[in-house]
């Protein structure tokens, strides 16, 4: 009976001290598992990235299966949609309401951190041997390093689990703690399957939504993990508490609020598209440049469809900028890029070592330099799409 008693006590203390508590390298094993199981997810959130005292919003899907790739982002402030895909055929970066599909030659997405992608959240917390656990309000939160060659700003995260170790929110942050990239997790399906027309370019490109109700949708199969709550201390993470609770309803319930969305982004959407088609009238200017550099020389050139703009800069880190306007192809166009697909702000770009291509207001934008670090054409780049056109 003592023998007994003594037993039960020290289970009692074991699972009062010990069970369910995660170290470092527990927390990681488990994560492997977890993630390593999946064969196919869908992914709905919603991203902010922060520049300076400016944020843009997206709304974020994304889905994987089979090594094939979907990430929609759409701009809450304009509604609109741009698609990275990856599929057998490659990666493109899909614009549909242009009618153009950008082909990149590149193994994205492993090449870089990506904070709407499981697999890039578990290599980020893979490579890093000095992670950093925190148990915080019932939840745990990973510090890691990441992976952003296209971004050298950029060196840390902090990702947030609930104790079933599902993802809740990632947060990137600069050299300086100012924090960069915000993303919520609102609902992770990991049993979901996709017919082979998901991850079609050609579907992808026509306008009729393929996230409808119909037969090319996603099989969702929900369980209780995939509801995703946020209830952290703070006023901010209230915030994304609420935004996530909001998110968190019945797939009816969520048709009711896209439907509602739609309606409320319909004038936006419209916009949008007289964007695409209206004149270049006014030269926008990079609010950012490097240090002995001036604007030297600026033309004018009319096309057919509207105008270019050519800005030639002189000095210590000379470079060119091409602004042009920018309308709907009759047909699909497939265009050759060469880069990373990167998100500028507002849109997303093509980024190299030595030039960046991208498409934001209507106005398509391409800056080169042979003496500019891929940062700096960064730092222009982001300058150019977080100001409105002015003289």
């Amino acid at each position: 009976m003592k023998k007994v008693f003594i037993l039960s006590l020290f289970l009692s203390l074991f699972f009062l001290t010990g069970c369910g508590k995660y170290d470092e390298k527990s927390i990681v094993k488990d994560l492997n598992k977890k993630i390593n199981q999946i064969t196919g997810y869908h992914i709905e959130g919603i991203m902010q990235i922060y520049n300076a005292e400016d944020a843009y919003t997206y709304d974020v899907e994304s889905s994987y299966e089979n090594n094939n790739y979907r990430v929609s982002l759409t701009n809450q402030m304009n509604n609109h949609e741009q698609i990275i895909l990856r599929n057998s055929d490659g990666v493109y970066v899909l614009t549909p309401s242009l009618n153009k599909s950008f082909k990149f030659q590149s193994n994205w997405p492993e090449n870089n951190s990506q904070v709407y992608l499981l697999q890039s959240l578990l290599t980020d917390i893979n490579k890093d041997k000095k992670i950093k656990l925190e148990e915080k309000n019932n939840k745990y939160i990973l510090k890691t390093k990441i992976n952003y060659s296209n971004n050298k700003k950029l060196v840390n995260q902090k990702i947030y689990l609930d104790k079933k170790l599902n993802f809740e929110k990632v947060e990137v942050f600069d050299e300086s703690g100012n924090k960069q990239i915000k993303m919520i997790f609102n609902s992770i399906d990991t049993k979901a399957t996709f017919n082979n027309k998901y991850f079609s370019t050609s579907e992808n490109m026509k306008t009729v939504d393929i996230n409808s109700d119909d037969e090319n949708t996603v099989d969702k199969k929900k369980t209780d993990n995939d509801e995703i709550t946020d209830e952290n201390e703070d006023s901010e993470n209230e915030e994304d508490s609420e935004n996530v609770n909001n998110k968190n309803t019945s797939d009816e319930d969520n048709s009711n609020n896209n439907l509602n969305q739609n309606n409320d982004n319909e004038d936006k959407s419209n916009n949008y598209s007289n964007m695409e088609t209206s004149l270049l009238d006014e030269t926008v200017y990079p609010m950012y440049l490097p240090s002995g550099t001036y604007l030297s020389t600026e033309e004018s050139v009319s096309k057919e469809d509207g105008e270019r703009i050519i800005l030639t800069f002189a000095g210590e880190t000379p470079f060119i900028l091409v602004e042009e306007t920018v309308s709907k192809s009759d047909e699909v166009e497939v265009i050759p890029v060469y880069g990373e697909p990167t998100i500028l702000m507002d849109t997303i770009g093509a980024l190299s070592d030595s030039s960046v291509n991208f498409i934001s207001n209507g106005i398509e934008y391409y800056i080169a330099s042979e003496d500019m670090s891929m940062q700096q054409i960064l730092e222009v780049a982001e300058s150019i799409s977080s100001v409105p056109i002015m003289k």
